[in-house]
């Protein structure tokens, strides 16, 4: 007669491997594509304020533009459309800074008389657009590209009131 299998321990079964790695894979992309917190929508308490500070030089910058208009009535035709994409701006950064107040609220403004208030006009857009562009960098998504976007339009205004 002929000797009884000996005893093995249960085996490994390729099903059992199988199995098995099929849910360590489905563990590990669970765990791989979990969505944290977006960095770029989390704004920081700085980011916060350098943003409502933008707010005040885009307001004093429409107020700028009240301002020359007043001083040279000449202007007004020549720089209503751009006033107006001035305001349109500061409409889009108050969006963007819902509950922000600027650090400093225009004062009244003043514009020297004559055919100075154009330069004066246009180095405050200078000044204006140098702000946001500056600001830009220390933010990050869409406040970014908004203040960047701002900047980038009214060094096209300064162009065309030069």
């Amino acid at each position: 007669m002929s000797a009884p299998p000996a005893l093995r321990p249960p085996e490994f079964s390729r099903r059992t491997l199988l199995g098995a790695s099929a849910a360590g894979l489905a563990l590990l992309v669970t765990g791989c594509t979990a969505s944290p917190a977006d960095v770029r929508k989390t704004v920081t308490s700085e980011q916060a304020d350098e943003l409502a500070a933008q707010l005040g030089v885009q307001e004093a910058l429409v107020a700028a533009y009240d301002a020359a208009v007043k001083a040279d009535p000449s202007l007004a035709a020549g720089v209503k459309e751009l006033a107006a994409q001035a305001g349109e701006q500061l409409e889009r950064l108050r969006d963007a800074a819902p509950g922000a107040t600027p650090s400093a609220s225009p004062s009244a403004v003043v514009a020297p008389a004559g055919t100075a208030a154009k330069g004066w006009l246009r180095q405050q857009v200078a000044a204006a657009a140098t702000s946001h562009a500056t600001a830009c960098v220390d933010q990050s998504g869409p406040r970014a590209a908004l203040l960047g976007s701002i900047a980038a339009g009214l060094r096209g205004q300064d162009w065309l009131l030069a």
